[in-house]
Order: structure tokens, then C-alpha cells, then sequence
């Protein structure tokens, strides 16, 4: 029975999602949190049109599709599937996906880009083919399959919604509205984490959660020359080189805020390390490692659990950097840095 569902979805994706995919990912859509004006530029609206028409267009018994736009809030597509093959209930399968995406961010090859797909062999490259607009379309799927096959299911829901690389914060607004239609499900699916390798079925018990914001140091209200002000004017990057050493050792990388860490329950552990016998070293050589560089830790079951519940501070963005190419002898005014702790 597994056998004949992979080769179902093998070939859906081949043949009729797989192009669609490539249409969403040329599609900019930005979440709000980086394109705040998105309701103008109309790319997460075109997202949605594009799954929306993907998904009526489906061979599944019953399904009904609607977009569903609270005012001033970002859209979400919602799904209902009635129960197939057993007797109407209240239970009900949640599963749940986004569409929005990342920003585009640096380092593509010169051959690839955010909005281009590209294929290449049987990876397909772009912005949000991954995370995580193959929700949808493994969901739908996934259902389509069960019917095919003659199998059963309970009455499905599945909410793609268009905020959540910003926070979700217009998720809870939508839970609440849809409420009635949602339901009490008896088993919620989150088609949004990651796989350790692709010959098995994985599934996330342990993961991180984020919380971020910028952090900004103004010693000036203009640049002035670093040959008169330097040795009387602070710098600004001191400044939140000692801020950061409030929250971080800088040797070690541990995060120094007690209530941030907690206590690993048995149990995560023992699958931490179950996970880290199965994959073994290649949980850090996966990484595109730059010269001589080291894992924080070479033991598979100690970077198994800091992926997962250990907590970490990243730098992932600033501002008041001039690129090196332009960068004079200038005390700079201000220096502002995008934190992100895991």
C-alpha cells in the first residue's frame, strides 16, 4: 500500500504539481514582516489565486475550497473535505501550511534566484517551494490518494494561511472566525519542518521557537571624521558588543538568559538520540562548511538536542554597515543589528 501511494504522488507531482509549484515560486510573495506593502504589490493575492485554482481543480469527493480575508488582514485559503468511506462525525484532520515567504536574501548561484525555479535533477530551487508552499499540494494530495486507493478517511480541513514567516499574527484572528467550521480536530498536521534524510517518514516532536527584534545603538545624529571624533565619541558597534554580552557568551555561544533554557524531558532525549544514531555524522557535514570550520559539538545526540531545544543567538541582518568598497574613515552615527534567538 505505501508503495502504490508513493507512486501516486510521484507521479501527481510530476505531471500536474510540479509546474504549478514553478508559478508559485516566480511569484514574490513576500511576507508582510519584509513587504509591508503587500496588499498593494497583490503577490500574496496572486499566491492565493494560484492555489485556490490549483485546489478546485482537484478530483476529491466533496471538496470545497474558499479565500477567506478578514479586513485588513492577510488572506487564508481553507479547505473542507467531508468525510469518504466512514459514517459523518465531528472528528476532523487539521493540517496546515503557509505562502508566504522569506525575502530574497544573498549568496544564489549565478545560474539561480529567488523567484526563478530552476530545476536540477530531481531538486527544484526558488523561494517558497519548500517553506512551504508544497503544503498544499502534499495535503491534497495525500487526501486524493486515500480515495484512489479506496481507503478512508475523517472529514479534513486544511488552512493555508499568509503570515507566518511574519509571526502568524493574523493566524489566531482566522482560528477564532473559522471556529465553527474548524471544529475540534483529533489530530492536527503542520506541514512545515524538516526531514532527516529521504528514506524514511519523519516526524518533528522538538522544536524551537523564535523570538526576534532589532537592536539599535545611536551615538550620533550625522557621521563624522573617525580621525577628530574616535577616542571621544564611543563607538556604536562597542556599544552593542557589550549589550550582546549581557545575553550571549562570546566564547562559548551559550545563551545567558536562564528563563530561555529549559529542562529536556526524557523522553525528547531518548529520540534526539534515536534521530542522532540514524543519520550520524551527517547531521553536520550537511552543512556547507567554510574552510577549517567545526561543529560547536562533534556528538550526533548533543547537536540533535541543540537544534531542537537548545537556546541561540544569530545575527541575521544590519544596518549602518557601508559595504567595505565604500566604507571611509567615518564614525559612524548609528549601528543597528537583527537578532534572532532559537
Amino acid at each position: 500500500m505505501a508503495s502504490s501511494f508513493l507512486a501516486f504522488a510521484t507521479e501527481r507531482f510530476e505531471s500536474e504539481i510540479t509546474p504549478v509549484l514553478e508559478e508559485y515560486i516566480a511569484i514574490p510573495a513576500k511576507s508582510p514582516h519584509f513587504e509591508p506593502a503587500w496588499a498593494e504589490l497583490g503577490h500574496i493575492d496572486r499566491a492565493v489565486r494560484l492555489l485556490d485554482s490549483w485546489a478546485r481543480s482537484r478530483p476529491i469527493a466533496g471538496l470545497r475550497t474558499e479565500v477567506v480575508t478578514l479586513p485588513g488582514r492577510t488572506p487564508v485559503l481553507l479547505l473542507e473535505i467531508p468525510a469518504f468511506g466512514v459514517p459523518a462525525s465531528a472528528d476532523a484532520v487539521l493540517l496546515y501550511g503557509h505562502l508566504d515567504k522569506q525575502p530574497e536574501m544573498v549568496g544564489w548561484d549565478a545560474d539561480l534566484g529567488p523567484w526563478k525555479p530552476v530545476r536540477r535533477g530531481d531538486r527544484l530551487y526558488g523561494r517558497g517551494g519548500a517553506d512551504d508552499g508544497y503544503a498544499i499540494f502534499a495535503s491534497l494530495t495525500a487526501i486524493e490518494a486515500v480515495q484512489a486507493s479506496g481507503g478512508q478517511h475523517v472529514r479534513c480541513v486544511v488552512l493555508i494561511e499568509a503570515c507566518e514567516e511574519s509571526g502568524s499574527y493574523d493566524l489566531p484572528h482566522y482560528v477564532e472566525h473559522l471556529l465553527p467550521r474548524i471544529g475540534t480536530p483529533s489530530l492536527v498536521v503542520c506541514l512545515d519542518s524538516g526531514a532527516g534524510d529521504y528514506e524514511r517518514l519523519w516526524m518533528t516532536t522538538s522544536l524551537r521557537g523564535l523570538v526576534a527584534g532589532t537592536l539599535t545603538a545611536r551615538v550620533l545624529d550625522q557621521g563624522v571624521h573617525s580621525g577628530d571624533a574616535s577616542g571621544v565619541v564611543p563607538s556604536s558597534f562597542r556599544v552593542l558588543r557589550q549589550l550582546l554580552d549581557r545575553i550571549e557568551d562570546a566564547k562559548t555561544g551559550r545563551f545567558l538568559l536562564p528563563s530561555f533554557h529549559t529542562e529536556v524531558p526524557p523522553l525528547r532525549r531518548e529520540q534526539a538520540g534515536q534521530a542522532a544514531r540514524l543519520l550520524g555524522d551527517t547531521a553536520w557535514k550537511r552543512f556547507p562548511w567554510a574552510g577549517g570550520t567545526q561543529p560547536m559539538s562533534d556528538d550526533p545526540t548533543t547537536i540533535a538536542l541543540a537544534r531542537t531545544w537548545t537556546p541561540m543567538l544569530s545575527i541575521t541582518g544590519a544596518e549602518g554597515l557601508p559595504a567595505i568598497g565604500s566604507a571611509g574613515n567615518v564614525l559612524r552615527p548609528e549601528t543597528a543589528l537583527k537578532l534572532s534567538v532559537r
